[in-house]
């Protein structure tokens, strides 16, 4: 099946979930907010939330530091 993350294609496996992805891309899932079909998802539900054909997947990283 055909999902796209962060505005690129990708082909991906049939009964993909989101933590399967993130597993593919190793992005450790403590990390990271996933916004599925522009939706933001809870974190407890990435092992579960299964994904379809033409999804559109957003990641977004956090990044620590700062500071004034």
């Amino acid at each position: 099946m055909n999902i796209h993350v962060n505005g690129e294609s990708r082909g991906t496996g049939e009964g993909q979930t989101v933590a399967g992805l993130l597993r593919e891309l190793d992005i450790r899932t403590d990390r990271v907010a996933v916004e599925l079909n522009l939706e933001i998802l809870d974190r407890n539900d990435f092992e579960t939330r299964g994904l379809r054909d033409g999804d559109r997947v957003e990641i977004l990283s956090f990044i620590g530091g700062g500071g004034y």
